[in-house]
């Protein structure tokens, strides 16, 4: 799983969601099946705008086919049915720093 750090430099959100759409083209060349999007949860109490931005934006990808899917961080966890299917079939990711701990600043992208 490619990992890419959507909020490094503190752009903002409109800057994030261009990012995260060049890095999902590059995925898919790549070959790879998942992408980590860490875009940070506003945790200064202001803030969060890049986090609603990508989540919104994957919502809209995932509606019109753009994309298989996506896990919120929160939900990056075995005891989540579609998270624990893509663990099982990808026995490294069990080994995923953020498995399991409510991350809300990440989101994991079925391509």
């Amino acid at each position: 799983m490619k990992t890419v750090n959507l909020k490094e430099g503190m752009p903002l959100a409109h800057q994030a969601l261009m990012q995260m759409e060049r890095e999902l083209v590059v995925a898919r060349a790549e070959g790879c099946c998942l992408l980590k999007l860490i875009h940070g949860y506003g945790s200064t109490g202001a803030g969060g705008e890049i986090r609603i931005a990508v989540q919104n934006r994957l919502r809209e990808m995932s509606e019109r086919g753009q994309i298989r899917g996506f896990i919120f961080g929160e939900n990056w966890a075995k005891s989540d049915e579609r998270a624990w299917k893509i663990v099982s079939a990808q026995q490294e990711l069990k080994q995923d720093r953020d498995l399991g701990k409510g991350n809300r600043g990440i989101t994991i992208v079925e391509l």
